[in-house]
């Protein structure tokens, strides 16, 4: 007997248990008005006799009526005087947008997180382009100290002593892919100027890759003038034909004129000269 009556009120309490959350499950449709009439007053019977679902019941309410409430509708008066501003501005500065209050609720909450993430997301993509656009400037800015270091480490070597020195100079435009005005002058000067004849040789080599300049193509023009070594008279003289430069006809002419210029040159030079004539 004493089994039957703890099976019993085990069976009661489950009873209970399920009646309760079957009451909080209708707490919703309750609320919107979806119970049919005897449902309803079954929910409502079973409200007055429980604490716990009262409560509950309670808590719902307030939840909903977070996110049911509305901004308040302004007066007639506020409307009157909002629509006589709007009309004077418009008036005054032509089109005006129309807007209107809308209320907040969870298609307002759901917006106000999706900006949020799209500003965060906006925000991190931003910092990753600004975190890449400074890592470009440091390495421009290695690339150009390091570059200086070289142009510094040329211009020394050029005006070395010795002559193996100014050679390993000239030999350094190799690191040079678009060498600046300052290299391409010191190259012209070790051309003009250098009393070794390799290291003129060495220079001219150098400088023939870049006769698109003009400061290239006035010192061939120069050093052709000048130049006692056939070999490197000769390369000027190739080097001039090849990118017809039309100033050197008048240099060649004064080299046939020359009692001192090889006669070898001199064929050469009459070979030439009428492609630059």
């Amino acid at each position: 007997m004493q089994d039957f009556k703890e099976v019993e009120e085990y069976l009661f309490r489950k009873y209970i248990a399920m009646e309760k959350q079957h009451i909080f499950d209708q707490i919703p449709d309750y609320l919107d008005g979806k119970l049919d009439s005897s449902e309803k007053a079954k929910f409502e019977q079973h409200i007055k006799q429980c604490a716990e679902c009262q409560k509950e019941l309670e808590e719902m309410k307030t939840f909903f009526n977070v996110f049911e409430e509305e901004i308040p509708t302004p007066t007639n008066r506020l409307k009157t005087k909002f629509e006589a501003a709007l009309e004077e501005e418009k008036n005054n500065q032509g089109k005006v947008v129309q807007m209107e209050s809308k209320p907040f609720g969870w298609a307002g909450n759901v917006l106000k997180i999706a900006a949020s993430i799209a500003l965060l997301v906006a925000a991190f993509q931003m910092g990753s382009m600004f975190q890449q656009r400074k890592v470009d400037q440091d390495i421009a800015q290695l690339q150009d100290e390091t570059n200086q270091m070289k142009q510094t480490t040329m211009l020394s070597l050029m005006e070395n002593q010795s002559a193996s020195k100014r050679i390993q100079g000239v030999n350094y435009i190799e690191e040079f892919e678009q060498p600046d005005e300052a290299i391409i002058q010191a190259l012209a000067n070790r051309l003009l100027y250098d009393e070794n004849d390799n290291v003129r040789m060495t220079a001219f080599e150098a400088l023939v890759n870049f006769t698109s300049s003009e400061t290239v193509k006035t010192t061939f023009i120069e050093a052709l003038e000048k130049e006692k070594n056939p070999s490197i008279q000769v390369a000027i003289i190739q080097a001039l034909v090849q990118i017809q430069e039309k100033k050197a006809a008048e240099p060649m002419k004064k080299l046939l004129e020359k009692e001192d210029t090889q006669p070898f040159i001199k064929e050469q030079i009459k070979a030439v000269l009428p492609s630059l004539t």
